[in-house]
């Protein structure tokens, strides 16, 4: 009989998950600025073109995702609380330097400072980080601190909503600043302890270098690289009710802080969600999650195309929360089940790299088809067709995990048993 293996799971890991999700919370607040304050903005620039705000939103997110890669090597050596304190500076002066309101500075300082070495510094790496600290309910904790985005988007355009009318958009600026630095300097430094080192299981030890390359019945790095491309394609549809949904209800009559109020339900009910898929990724794998996640959001996608009433709008924003919620902390577990986990560092941040990608281009699109046609339904069919294209790759690999033998269809450790190599990375 194999021997049975500790749990690395203990109060402190949801601790340091209750901590990373309170960090990102707070630093996603950043670019919900532009969204609330999106026509404002275009028309503070002239012409009223939502191009502009509507990038600085798309590029916070590249941003993101681009700084993930780099921030990942950086969090492995240094630690994530050092990268998130690092990261809520930069938010900080991002924000200080978004406030003059010239297109430069917005695009600067979303797209570098906010984004790439700010959230970069935080969102990737806290997803590692908080994948050493569980092995039974990895799954779980995963939907969990991914939660942090819809936190923020759940509190922050609604305060951010009141500070614009009161302040104007580049004071609110300028007063959430401090804000952001206070309180991720906080969280950081006084409960983001180092994780667990797993290496020293006897079982890693054994299974350590010795992954069969084949996953799925294919080339790791293949399987790797469709599940970058169809997180990609997921996230374009994902970005364009959060980035645009204030100014849709505002262009079919509805006052903006009704809108705010829909945004808030939509991302709420993305939080409570996100629980609910992570119990279920648990039960049947990563990649079976993201298809039934990602199909329950194009059902909304397709439901936002045809309403334009305020009570269907907020009946589709919760559906909308409800279907995109368990999509990218799915893709996460798939990788660490696919994957060895001393590979984690780098495979993680380079699927966030395409899904942040996706986010940026989703958020763009939806602003430059606005501009073109006038209306958002055009941009709303092609989030569509992109999340069509996702189902078709996602599919795939959930129709291979089906024929695979081993657990879930990751690849195997010859040595140690499936059950062993699941509790200890």
């Amino acid at each position: 009989m194999s021997p049975v293996v500790p749990s690395v799971e203990s109060r402190r890991s949801w601790i340091a998950a209750a901590a990373a999700l309170g960090v990102m919370s707070v630093a996603f607040g950043a670019p919900y600025i532009v969204v609330v304050a999106l026509k404002d903005i275009a028309a503070d620039l002239g012409g009223g073109a939502r191009a502009v705000p509507a990038a600085c939103y798309a590029l916070a997110w590249l941003g993101t995702a681009v700084g993930g890669v780099a921030m990942g090597h950086a969090a492995e050596r240094f630690g994530l609380r050092a990268t998130a304190i690092f990261g809520g500076a930069m938010i900080a002066l991002g924000l200080l330097v978004a406030s003059r309101g010239t297109p430069v500075a917005l695009y600067l300082s979303h797209g570098v400072l906010i984004g790439m070495l700010g959230l970069g510094s935080i969102n990737a790496p806290s997803y590692v980080y908080v994948s050493r600290w569980f092995d039974r309910h990895r799954g779980t904790a995963l939907a969990l601190i991914s939660s942090g985005s819809y936190v923020a988007g759940a509190i922050w355009p609604l305060l951010f909503e009141q500070a614009i009318v009161a302040l104007g958009w580049r004071h609110t600026m300028m007063l959430a600043a401090p804000v952001e630095l206070l309180l991720v300097l906080t969280l950081a430094w006084f409960f983001l302890d180092p994780p667990p080192r797993p290496e020293l299981a006897p079982a890693f030890a054994a299974a350590r270098g010795r992954a069969d390359r084949r996953v799925l019945g294919l080339n790791a790095n293949l399987v790797l690289g469709l599940i970058a491309v169809a997180s990609f394609l997921c996230c374009v549809p994902m970005a364009m009710p959060q980035g645009h949904l204030i100014a849709f209800c505002s262009d079919l009559g509805i006052r903006p802080e009704i809108g705010a109020a829909m945004l808030a339900v939509l991302l709420g009910t993305g939080f409570v969600s996100r629980q609910f898929w992570g119990w279920i990724s648990d039960r049947i794998g990563g990649i079976k999650t993201v298809l039934a996640s990602s199909a329950c959001q194009a059902l909304a996608m397709a439901a936002l195309l045809m309403t334009q009433d305020e009570a269907g709008l907020f009946a589709v924003s919760a559906f909308f929360g409800f279907g995109f919620s368990g999509i990218v902390p799915a893709y996460v577990l798939a990788i660490r089940e696919f994957f060895p986990a001393e590979e984690a560092s780098w495979r993680v941040p380079v699927m966030m790299l395409c899904s942040g990608s996706g986010m940026a281009a989703g958020g763009w699109l939806a602003g430059v088809l606005y501009d073109h046609y006038g209306f958002y339904g055009a941009a709303f069919a092609a989030g569509l067709f992109a999340n069509v294209l996702n189902l078709a790759l996602v599919g795939f690999l959930a129709a291979r995990s089906w024929r695979v033998p081993g657990p879930r269809g990751r690849a195997q450790f010859p040595s140690v048993t499936g059950r062993e190599i699941s509790t200890t990375l």
